[in-house]
């Protein structure tokens, strides 16, 4: 592997594991709706303005996402909305996954009863 393939590999892992998180998922897929303040997840999360902005922080850091300080608000917003292009592929994965499981229950089920 070459050094460039190495530092691509690198910063891409860089982005899995800043998406790595539930909130930050969570996060991510509610500014594809548009920007929201600090606040807004606060208030959704349930966690503090601390925990919250240090996930933020995590996705600013990754590139996922940039603010713009208003007043004394921050608002957020994604910085790559084709991110959602990558969040829809996830959720196919995670239907083929699930179709598989089913299918693997139902014959378990048909052989039981056999």
């Amino acid at each position: 592997m070459s050094i460039n393939t190495h530092e691509l590999t690198g910063a891409k892992a860089r982005i899995f594991k800043a998406l790595g998180h539930p909130t930050r998922l969570y996060i991510v897929e509610t500014l594809a709706d548009g920007e929201k303040c600090v606040c807004e997840f606060v208030d959704a999360v349930g966690a503090d303005f601390s925990t919250i902005s240090k996930h933020l922080s995590v996705l600013k850091e990754a590139g996922i996402i940039e603010d713009e300080k208003r007043g004394l608000q921050v608002f957020y917003r994604l910085r790559v909305p084709c991110i959602m292009n990558f969040m829809g592929c996830i959720n196919e994965v995670i239907k083929i996954n699930l179709e598989k499981q089913l299918t693997l229950f139902k014959q378990q089920k048909r052989e039981t009863k056999k």
